[in-house]
């Protein structure tokens, strides 16, 4: 049995679009899965959160992370490359879930060390479908590190 079953899973959703927010939160909602989902709006935040510095001091280390790519302040693939060369944090997997299909962000992605891409279905259903996978796999599939 999956370890990661036993305890809530925290989830860092890194969005500063408010719709794809209230979206994916709705589809965390409909999990049959417990999850606690945590939401800054831009790169400095998601750093704040996750370095538990001003407003974030008791911050929890999450799980997982799904990080926009076209985010205020500092890019996606910015705070990518920051959690990723951190001993502390490189080992949460990061999925880049974005709007963005362009083949230089994936490979600028992959090649910072990003666990996965995943382009946003436009449809509301279909992005609810999305979220859902992607907690299934990362959170009940996939053994993390501790």
């Amino acid at each position: 049995m999956n370890t990661n079953n036993l305890k809530l899973a925290h989830i860092l959703l890194v969005e500063d679009n408010e719709g794809d927010v209230l979206l994916t939160l709705d589809a965390f909602e409909e999990s049959k899965f417990q999850t606690q989902v945590s939401v800054t709006r831009n790169g400095q935040e998601a750093l704040d959160f996750l370095y538990c510095k001003g407003d974030f001091s008791d911050a929890l280390k999450p799980d997982l992370i799904l990080l926009d790519i076209n985010i205020p302040i500092l890019s996606g693939h910015e705070v990518l490359a920051i959690i990723k060369q951190d001993e502390y944090l490189k080992k949460i997997p990061v999925i880049m879930l974005t709007t963005s299909s362009c083949q230089g962000d994936i490979e600028k992605a992959y090649n910072k060390y990003c666990n996965s891409y995943i382009q946003k279905p436009l449809e509301m259903e279909e992005f609810i479908k999305a979220v859902l996978k992607i907690e299934e796999f990362w959170l009940q599939l996939t053994t993390l590190s501790k």
